[in-house]
This record gives C-alpha cells, structure tokens and sequence, in this order.
C-alpha cells in the first residue's frame, strides 16, 4: 500500500511540473504571436496632450485618461511602475512611469497606451502627452466605444471620491499638494442668518448650469470677502472648498510676470474649481510695480479670458473702502455677493466658547459682553488662540480672554497680541488652578508673563467690577 501511494505521489508531481511548462510554453508562445502580429498589422496613433498646443489650456481628456489608465490590472505588468501612499496610509496607488507601456484589452482587440515625456536639455519637463496605439483594423470598430467607455470609466472614479488639491503657481505653471483642511461651513464664525444665505447661494449655484447657460452667461460666481487680518475669511475659504468639493487655485498676482502669464494661469485650472486672490487691496494700492494693467485685472475679474465653465472666484481685501481702490472693481457683475468679517463680538465669542471649549453658558459670559459693549476688539483668530492653549480649563480660558479684552480696550490692541502669542509659547496651566490657588501655575509661567500678569491684576483690581475682585467676593 506504502508503494502504490508513493508512486501516485510520484506520479502527480510529475504530472505538475508538465503542465507548468505547458503553461510556460503556451505563454511564450502568446507573447511571441503578440510580437509577431504588431510588426504584421500596420497602426495608428493618436495623441492626447496634456494641454492644448494653441492656447495651453489644460486638456481635460488627458485628466480623464490618467484616471482611466490608473485604474487598469495591466498597470502592474509595466516595466517601471511608481508607487504612491493613496488617502490612507494603507492604500499604495500605482502610476505608470515616464515613456512606459500599458496594455488594455477593449471588445476583444488589444490596444497600448504610452506615457509620453518630453524634456529639455536641462531635462526639465517640457510637454507631457499619453498616445494611443491601437491596430488599423480595429480602429472603426472599437475607437469611439473605447473612447466613451473612458469617459465612463473616469466618471465613476471621480464620484467615489478623487482627492481634492491645493494648487500655487510657480513660472507660469501650477504646482498642487493633497488638501486637507478639516473646516466645514457648521463650525464658522459668522452671523447664521448670512451663513445660511450664503451656503443656499453656493447649493444654487452648483444647480445653475442649464439657467447660466440659457442667459448666455459664463457658470461662474464671485465672492469678495473683506475684513480685517485674523476674522476668519481663510477658514470660509477652506470650508467652500469641502462644501463644494471643489479643486482650489491661489493666484499670487504680485508673482505674475504679465498678463499672458496670468491668461495662461487661467486656461491651465480645470472645472470645478475655485479661484482664490488675496490681499488685492493690497496688490492695487502698490499699482506703481503692477505688471498687469487695469484693463487686464478687469478683464480677469469678468471672466472673459476663462470661459471654461464651473470656476467660483474669491477676492479678499482687508479694507475695501481703501485708498486707491477703484469702483469698477468691485461693481455688480464683476462680485456677485460682497461678505464682511467684521471683528470679534459678543455672538460670536460665545460660538467661538462652544466650537473650542464645548460651553454654551457661563458665570464669566455677563462680564464678556459688557466688555465688547464698552468697545473692546479682538479678532476670532485671537480670540481662539487663548481658548485653544486654555482647552483644559473653560474658567481659564474665559480669564484669559477677559483679560486680553481689557488690556486690548486700554492699548488699542498690542497688549492683546503680545498677550495671545506668550500664552500660546507657554504650557498650558494644570486644571487644579481653575477656580482657585492661582500661585502654584504662576511659577510655571516664563518671568515676562508673569510681569504681565501682574500689571494686568494690578490695574484691574483698581476697577470694580474686574473678575479678580468678583472672584475674591465670592
């Protein structure tokens, strides 16, 4: 019995190895009848640019094919494959590497795609393209269903979710990182009733197309927010990029060359995105070493040179009643909706307490408000700030605000900084001290907050009514 296991045994293995060179052989053989066919069959080429020779404008069926090549199995049999981290630290994504092959297989006829570099001598990147080759025979059967089948294929992709990008420009072309700002439109600093209108206004929009374009207009809206440093327009900006889901571009103008740069700026962002400049108050006031004319920043602002649809464009200015500012930048037609962010008040602290220190309601609140109606200012940004460090402890927190507020009312505003920034370079104090025993955190604290500390006290316990005293009497 031993014997006759042994030889089926044997005899098994030997009936493996058989079909594994078989296997082996047929295999080659494929690949060689593969090779053979594609020096028989005479093919075609077609050529899909990055961006489009005459006006550089981003192609978006090149965008489409990347997805699309992405995608495929074949791309693991390439001979130089690069290797990515995806949106979780897990996923690896593959990307077909300079001047390589990928085989697809489409209604049974076999086509390649060819990532295509093109370099200078200084081997900086010049032109980048993906080429088709697919068999002239095939081509009247297959290329227009293959071509819509990418179409299909890229469309599911971008609705399961494509990362979304941050893109500054650099000699005249678009550098992007993955954006990955957690802001959302629930947590901003903002009167609700204007957040609400202004949310309802970006849901209209998105639904705009067929009116825009039955109007003759381009599907575009434009935003100004204007306001002083710190009040919270670069956080609106982040949370329209998540509500949107939409790609965003920051055009520094003060590092454009010209105006054809600019245009070229333009032409290379895709649909759905959303076009940021900032400080242009700023960039007009200092029009004497402006490389763009009025005419072109005008011209920029009506959309004319960027007649792709889905674009949302933002402006923000610190003060948009400036010296220098001309009207016809700021007409109806050219911003569509003008949003001030006003400095800190008393609303807004208390949503500020809810959003960072989870309170709704405070012994302390009474005392803030008759503080910012006495005329005390502090930006949001501030104001976060010291709730921030102060997370641990609500009362603490609410002291140092307090605090800030009377010294910013006194000092027009520089105590208050100077405040925000020692407490943000210093340890937070232990909770022990929220209520009481002040003494043991103070010896933690560097000497020149506590020499601030201690004038701030000294001048408060001056005033009745200061939170020092309250705090003593009860």
């Amino acid at each position: 019995m031993f014997v006759v296991n042994l030889l089926l045994i044997c005899f098994s293995i030997i009936c493996s190895i058989f079909l594994v060179r078989w296997f082996l052989h047929r295999t080659a053989l494929m690949k060689w009848v593969e090779w053979v066919g594609d020096r028989v069959h005479v093919h075609q080429h077609f050529k899909v640019p990055e961006l489009n020779d005459s006006t550089q404008q981003q192609n978006l069926f090149y965008r489409r094919v990347s997805l699309y090549l992405s995608s495929l199995p074949s791309l693991e049999d390439s001979d130089f494959t690069n290797l990515f981290t995806g949106k979780k630290p897990n996923d690896i994504v593959l990307s077909v590497d300079d001047n390589q092959a990928i085989q697809d297989v489409f209604l049974g006829a076999r086509v390649s795609w060819l990532n295509q570099v093109e370099r200078d001598c200084g081997n900086q990147i010049v032109r980048r393209s993906f080429v088709l080759r697919i068999k002239k025979k095939d081509k009247r059967r297959i290329l227009k269903p293959y071509l819509q089948h990418i179409h299909a294929v890229s469309d599911d992709l971008e609705q399961r979710g494509t990362e979304l990008k941050i893109h500054n420009h650099r000699d005249g072309r678009w550098k992007s990182v993955v954006f990955n700002h957690p802001a959302n439109f629930d947590a901003l600093v903002l009167d609700p009733d204007l957040k609400t209108k202004i949310r309802h206004d970006l849901e209209t929009f998105l639904k705009s197309k067929q009116y825009y374009h039955k109007l003759g207009r381009v599907w575009k809206r434009s935003y100004l927010l204007y306001g002083p440093s710190g009040t919270g327009k670069s956080s609106f900006i982040a949370a329209t990029v998540n509500l949107l889901n939409y790609d965003v571009y920051y055009v520094n103008l003060s590092q454009v060359a010209d105006e054809a740069d600019l245009n070229s700026l333009l032409l290379q962002t895709t649909s759905k995105s959303l076009i940021v400049v900032e400080d242009l108050d700023r960039y007009v006031s200092e029009r004497s070493n402006a490389r763009i004319t009025s005419s072109g920043l005008l011209n920029f602002m009506d959309g004319l040179l960027n007649s792709q649809d889905e674009r949302i464009l933002i402006f923000t200015m610190n003060n948009k009643d400036g010296i220098g500012i001309d009207p016809a930048l700021l007409r109806p037609g050219r911003i569509d909706m003008h949003i001030h962010f006003p400095m800190c008040d008393f609303t807004s602290f208390k949503n500020l307490a809810n959003n960072y220190l989870g309170v709704k309601e405070h012994k302390l609140f009474p005392q803030v408000e008759e503080i910012f109606q006495s005329g005390a200012k502090m930006s949001a940004a501030e104001i976060s700030e010291l709730m921030l460090v102060n997370r641990s402890s609500p009362s603490r927190a609410l002291k140092s605000v307090i605090s800030a507020l009377q010294s910013n009312s006194k000092s027009g505003g520089k105590v208050a900084t100077r405040l925000s920034d020692s407490s943000a370079s210093s340890p937070a104090p232990p909770s022990i001290a929220e209520e009481g025993g002040g003494a043991a955190w103070k010896e933690t604290m560097p000497k020149e907050f506590r020499k601030l500390y201690g004038l701030l006290r000294l001048k408060s316990s001056k005033r009745p009514g200061s939170f020092d005293q309250d705090e003593c009497e009860r």
